[in-house]
């Protein structure tokens, strides 16, 4: 397979609260935001369990997200950047990653709080979050002083 000959397929979809891109909040966490997760039918074997997870991460694709942008203006910052430093959603390859907390399970549908996803929004995996391996407390951005 070359590099170029790349094929993802959506496991399910996102329903939000979002009906567009300048709905959604910048960040799901803070937000509270309720959605749900629909898995597609072939796909619903792979749930088994998932009620053992507190917290799951989505990862998704920005169906609506210009792919043409290298830099971005964050909107809390003065000065732009390469946008592979922020978290634009603008970019060559518009996967979104947001962690959301699950409320609850019903068949091929999960209750989530936290979402930051527009609906519609095609869902590419779901992994559950582990706090002992997905938080980094120390991590840091730090951006060249002007």
């Amino acid at each position: 397979m070359a590099l170029t000959d790349l094929t993802l397929t959506p496991i399910g979809v996102i329903h939000s609260p979002f009906r567009g891109p300048k709905e959604a909040p910048q960040q799901g966490r803070g937000c509270g935001a309720i959605g749900e997760v629909e898995i597609f039918a072939g796909f619903e074997e792979g749930l088994r369990d998932i009620e053992g997870c507190s917290h799951l991460i989505l990862i998704f694709w920005m169906d609506r997200a210009r792919r043409d942008l290298l830099i971005a203006k964050p909107p809390h910052e003065e000065e732009t950047h390469g946008v592979f430093a922020t978290r634009s959603p603008h970019r060559p390859n518009p996967i979104g990653l947001t962690v959301v907390e699950l409320l609850g399970k019903e068949g091929r549908r999960l209750r989530v709080k936290g979402i930051d996803a527009t609906d519609g929004t095609p869902l590419l995996d779901i992994k559950p979050y582990f706090p002992s391996l997905d938080s980094v407390p120390e991590a840091e951005v730090r951006r060249p002083s002007s």
